[in-house]
């Protein structure tokens, strides 16, 4: 599929992240609260499932954020190179939005993180001509699917809505003015509720 998507998790709140992301909480603390439908958390169904399957549908190329690329700010540590070990899930090109210049990391299965220091614009330019047809992923951090969103590039949404309270972190939707997507799945587990969305037919 040459859409490009965007795959998040959310609290009922609307926050995609805890505040005060670290080495020690990649997600924020309390982010990792929002993930357990898909990490092997009791309860977790066959809906749960079926949406992973979505979360990890091979994409051609992905773009995100620094922040989850990581936790280091300004100049790069170049011992750094992802959350994701020697073999990231992702097994195509990825571009990473950064100030900060650095050279290509070449990974196990497939992926090659590319940092990207002219805006969100080039990065997504950068992964459609990459991705050779076979679909672009934002997939995130907040900054990053807010600059997406932003720049009406997203076909598929798909938010797995957390029966849960962050009270503070990230969102995905501040400074949002419209929701130009309506929801064609449904899917729900006692840990979440799936809702798989298109962009509505342009006029």
């Amino acid at each position: 599929m040459s859409d490009t998507t965007c795959h998040m998790s959310i609290s009922l709140d609307g926050f995609v992240a805890g505040p005060d992301q670290s080495s020690e909480h990649p997600l924020g603390k309390r982010g990792g609260e929002l993930h357990g439908w898909h990490m092997g958390a009791p309860g977790a169904t066959a809906d749960d499932e079926a949406a992973a399957a979505w979360l990890m549908r091979p994409r051609g190329a992905y773009v995100m954020g620094r922040n989850m690329f990581g936790p280091i700010r300004g100049e790069w540590d170049d011992a750094w190179d992802g959350w994701w070990g020697a073999e990231p899930p992702y097994h195509a090109p990825v571009f990473v939005l950064t100030h900060h210049a650095r050279d290509p990391i070449v990974m196990e299965g497939g992926t090659t993180f590319h940092f990207v220091t002219d805006g969100f614009d080039a990065a997504y330019a950068q992964a459609l001509e990459v991705a050779d047809g076979n679909g672009v992923d934002i997939a995130g951090g907040a900054s990053t699917v807010r600059q997406a969103l932003a720049a009406d590039v997203i076909d598929e949404l798909t938010l797995d809505i957390v029966p849960v309270l962050l009270g503070s972190g990230e969102r995905i939707f501040d400074g949002s003015q419209s929701f130009d997507f309506e929801p064609v799945e449904v899917l729900h587990s006692p840990l979440a509720t799936h809702v798989r969305y298109r962009r509505r037919p342009r006029a």
